[in-house]
């Protein structure tokens, strides 16, 4: 059960729907790492895989640099050699992408702490291979920006379908009702959608 040490409990638990998750889930805590490339290359060789070959793909590409890849190195690895380690011939250039990125623009944490959430997910989606969704989880789980709402999320589409008996037949509407009864939740809406994915155990792979 979620402690009251934690300040989003309260606020959120005024949503009896989403009260009942708390009651009934460990409370969530965000990390808020360093080597923002690196996690963001680890979210792009997670999408549409299992955790399990993602897990495997991850290892694999880690160990092409002794555990310890730079945008420099990872740019100089030839495209044959990051498909070797299981990489789609997209996700290696998305990869290269990000490294030329880093390199060319910077991705220092205490520059992006001093950004938004929108211009920090515009800063992302710079990148060919970075949509909203990826930047989203990057904000969440490696920048522990506490208030994103993942509202194309398909595990959070369901899980709010299921809790609030929404319509699923009009997308339109759905995305509307989602951000209306999210809207309640701010500032604290990437907790929401921690307890919303762990509610069908869709938690994203970047996690």
């Amino acid at each position: 059960m979620p402690s009251a040490a934690f300040p989003y409990v309260s606020h959120l638990s005024k949503d009896k729907k989403l009260a009942k998750l708390l009651a009934q889930q460990e409370s969530v805590k965000l990390g808020n790492r360093t080597q923002v490339y690196l996690h963001l290359c680890s979210s792009i060789m997670s999408q549409q895989l299992s955790t399990k070959v993602a897990a495997v793909i991850r290892k694999r590409f880690m160990k092409l640099y002794s555990g310890k890849p730079t945008p420099q190195k990872i740019l100089d690895t030839s495209y044959e050699i990051l498909r070797g380690v299981g990489l789609s011939g997209a996700k290696a250039n998305y990869i290269q992408n990000v490294a030329r990125f880093t390199l060319e623009h910077g991705m220092d944490h205490k520059v992006l702490r001093k950004m938004d959430n929108e211009e920090l997910i515009e800063h992302f989606t710079q990148i060919k291979g970075v949509g909203r969704w990826t930047a989203e989880m990057l904000l969440m789980f490696t920048l522990g920006r506490e208030d994103i709402f993942a509202a194309d999320d398909l595990g959070i589409q369901n899980a709010m379908i299921k809790i609030y008996k929404l319509d699923k037949a009009d997308k339109k509407k759905l995305r509307e009702d989602m951000l209306r009864i999210s809207a309640k939740w701010a500032p604290y809406r990437t907790f929401a959608c921690v307890h919303l994915w762990r509610f069908k155990d869709n938690t994203p792979l970047t996690a």
